[in-house]
């Protein structure tokens, strides 16, 4: 014991300062030797010594530290500063950048919410499906609960066919397409007007470029329709319902000699 109290009082051991700020030894030998905060001296058996000028500096390290600033940025940044103005600066910035993880985590949280009713519903574990509807929605893409109806076919062409900006476009049109098909319903237009007939067409663009010409495809996203629609008239509201665009479409496809269902698979 003797020996181990040759150290000087005005001096404190790393168990002894850690213990005092509450962080683990371990977390003061890495800050020492990363160079962030390193004892003021070592004694002759190599041990290392800390002052209360290092207990100080240690807190202005943690307390920094708390509010979210890196380690790097408080040794190489933030405790150079030497003016008030410069303080507020780098504060007014960290509170920015607090805000965007809490806007980003709160987006998060909700994500996992919808995530975790889809896997409810998906009656095996599957976690290719699972990306596709994390994707989904961080594009802000209403329909996603359609991704769990997809078979892996559907979804390996989705894979390839799509990156998020390529994805989020079609997406987009596809949104669009669906508030013009809204509008018509509401202003009592027949499928088979010029109105009509012209959403048809657009939609079938889009279909068309959606499956690149499969109809093996095309056939899924009809079945994944009648699905669809059981949805809606189960209260998911974030369904589209397709009578209207099938009645525009049939329209359509008939005057063009076109029958998906019998058409060949390119």
């Amino acid at each position: 014991m003797e020996k181990h109290r040759i150290i000087p009082k005005e001096y404190m051991t790393v168990s002894e300062i850690a213990k005092k700020m509450r962080v683990t030894v371990r977390t003061l030998q890495y800050y020492d030797k990363e160079g962030f905060f390193s004892p003021s001296v070592k004694s002759d058996g190599g041990r290392r010594l800390y002052t209360n000028k290092d207990l100080v500096r240690l807190h202005q390290i943690l307390s920094l530290k708390h509010l979210g600033f890196s380690l790097k940025n408080i040794k190489n940044k933030i405790m150079s500063l030497d003016t008030p103005d410069n303080v507020a600066i780098i504060l007014t910035e960290q509170a920015a950048d607090i805000k965007r993880k809490i806007q980003d985590l709160s987006k998060a949280y909700e994500e996992i919410k919808l995530l975790k009713a889809e896997v409810l519903q998906i009656q095996s574990v599957d976690f290719k499906k699972y990306a596709s509807i994390i994707v989904n929605l961080q594009m802000g893409n209403k329909f996603y609960g359609l991704i769990k109806h997809f078979d892996e076919e559907t979804l390996n062409h989705l894979y390839k066919k799509f990156d998020m900006e390529s994805g989020t476009a079609f997406m987009n049109q596809f949104i669009d397409l669906n508030n013009k098909t809204q509008e018509l319903q509401k202003n009592n237009v027949s499928p088979d007007s010029k109105e009509g007939q012209l959403l048809a067409k657009d939609f079938w663009k889009m279909i068309m470029d959606f499956t690149d010409g499969d109809m093996s495809i095309f056939s899924k996203l009809m079945e994944i329709g009648n699905i669809n629609k059981n949805a809606i008239e189960s209260g998911e509201k974030q369904m589209i319902d397709m009578t209207y665009i099938e009645k525009a479409l049939d329209v359509y496809l008939t005057k063009l000699g076109i029958n998906p269902f019998i058409e060949k698979t390119k």
